[in-house]
């Protein structure tokens, strides 16, 4: 008898242990994931906006005479564009892009596209990574992103080393959206492993923006290289926050609303303590600037806030299940939100009647709360045992120390690396080989 009436108890416990997670999911937006970030700054968000008018860019024919342009224009001179590589440039091997060279802001720019649903040779990139990620500097990135990455670099590196050597105190920045942000994301940290192809230019002269960014590397990787990639989010966008494979989610374009609702309910069984502990698993890059423009049970866009910081747990790990999911994601909204968000902050700091030595001093303040909050997300790794997080490892998915190595960070906060493999570095001449040898491909795709 009472083992009769125990079923409808355990029933109706059921029921209600599913409502409670329905609703807590029903009501996440995406104002929690990045609720206790700090505030960025006009310094440090005054690049993307006009680096997304770049990326938009790469999709005219002619900019001399576009044939659309955003509100605010371009802001390009197309004197100062150097090359505009199109889908018969790459041959397919990666999405079209530009090298431009920005006088006014000191600025060597590679921008890269995003995804075109017509070319056929843009999903031969996300579908290439049969083997699992790759594994590249103790962490894993995804195989087709990083080929397409190594093509661009092989390319440009002589142009690049040409205009790093001619105009030393410029910056190089990697740019694109979308796929072009995985893209660009590999191409930073292959450039960064190889300076020297590029005239041995500074590491802190390399920098990412990675917009709407697709999750294409391993957590470890994702905090380690915070100093040099930014990846910066619109309120709801669902790409950077599935760790669904790239090749899954574009194979599943017409019913991606059921895959992001199965995936947000099987993310959601899984303690986050075994997903951080997952070395394959694929994060958003570096450090992450979250455009938020709405609110819960309220109609309409406010105006934007961007938040910023560089995460470890909790790192865009839950699905929103919102109808703008997909709307967020679209490079057109991305920068008309990031355009409003900046002319917010100058308006209120009033940025334009701060003297120089003064917006020095700012500037060199926020590097020092850079590089702090840097090296925190670097222990905070540790403390949750992230896999490599701490040193690079031999034993590929274990995160076993060699006997007699000591992790240490780096005097200037750039790396967490051991004491014997500090000076270690892949091989570029190696890695071209290893990605574009077809019959090596196969045996080397996951080592």
């Amino acid at each position: 008898m009472s083992l009769i009436c125990g079923i409808p108890l355990l029933e109706c416990v059921y029921c209600l242990a599913c409502t409670r997670w329905a609703w807590k999911r029903c009501l996440h937006t995406a104002g929690h994931d990045s609720e206790t970030w700090g505030l960025a700054t006009v310094e440090e968000f005054e690049p993307v906006p006009r680096l997304c008018r770049y990326i938009l860019a790469v999709y005219e024919d002619d900019l001399r005479h576009p044939l659309w342009e955003p509100s605010g224009g371009y802001g390009i001179n197309p004197n100062w564009l150097i090359h505009k590589k199109t889908y018969e440039d790459t041959q397919g091997q990666a999405p079209p892009y530009i090298l431009y060279l920005d006088h006014d802001y000191g600025d060597i720019v590679l921008a890269i596209r995003g995804l075109n649903l017509a070319k056929e040779s843009d999903y031969a990139v996300l579908l290439d990574n049969k083997l699992g990620k790759r594994k590249l500097d103790s962490g894993y990135v995804h195989n087709g992103l990083l080929k397409a990455a190594a093509w661009v670099l092989d390319a440009e590196c002589k142009v690049l080393k040409e205009l790093v050597e001619k105009y030393p105190n410029y910056t190089l920045t990697f740019t694109g959206h979308s796929l072009g942000s995985g893209v660009a994301t590999m191409l930073t940290l292959v450039a960064v492993q190889n300076r020297d192809k590029l005239g041995n230019i500074d590491r802190k002269k390399i920098r990412c923006y990675a917009i709407a960014p697709a999750r294409c590397m391993s957590l470890n990787l994702a905090v380690r290289y915070a100093d040099v990639i930014n990846s910066v989010v619109l309120q709801d966008d669902f790409l950077p926050r599935t760790a669904t494979p790239l090749e899954d989610i574009f194979k599943s374009l017409f019913c991606l609303p059921c895959l992001l609702c199965l995936r947000c309910m099987r993310d959601t069984c899984i303690p986050e303590e075994i997903l951080l502990k997952d070395p394959r698993r694929l994060y958003a890059p570096g450090r992450l600037y979250h455009i938020v423009e709405r609110k819960p049970f309220r109609c309409g866009r406010f105006p934007p806030v961007v938040r910023t910081a560089v995460p470890v747990d909790g790192r865009f790990e839950h699905i929103v299940l919102s109808c703008n999911a997909t709307s967020d994601h679209a490079i057109v909204w991305i920068e008309r939100e990031a355009q409003r968000a900046l002319d917010l902050m100058l308006e209120k700091d009033h940025i334009t009647k701060i003297p120089a030595k003064q917006r020095m001093e700012r500037q060199e303040t926020i590097a020092r709360e850079h590089t702090e909050e840097y090296k925190a997300a670097l222990q905070r790794a540790v403390t949750l045992s992230v896999p490599h997080a701490y040193a690079p490892s031999p034993y590929g998915t274990f995160d076993e120390q060699e006997h007699g190595e000591k992790p240490y960070i780096s005097s200037g906060g750039s790396s967490v690396v051991s004491v014997k493999e500090s000076n270690k570095r892949d091989n570029w001449d190696e890695l071209i080989e290893l990605l574009f040898d077809k019959d090596d491909s196969g045996s080397h795709g996951g080592a």
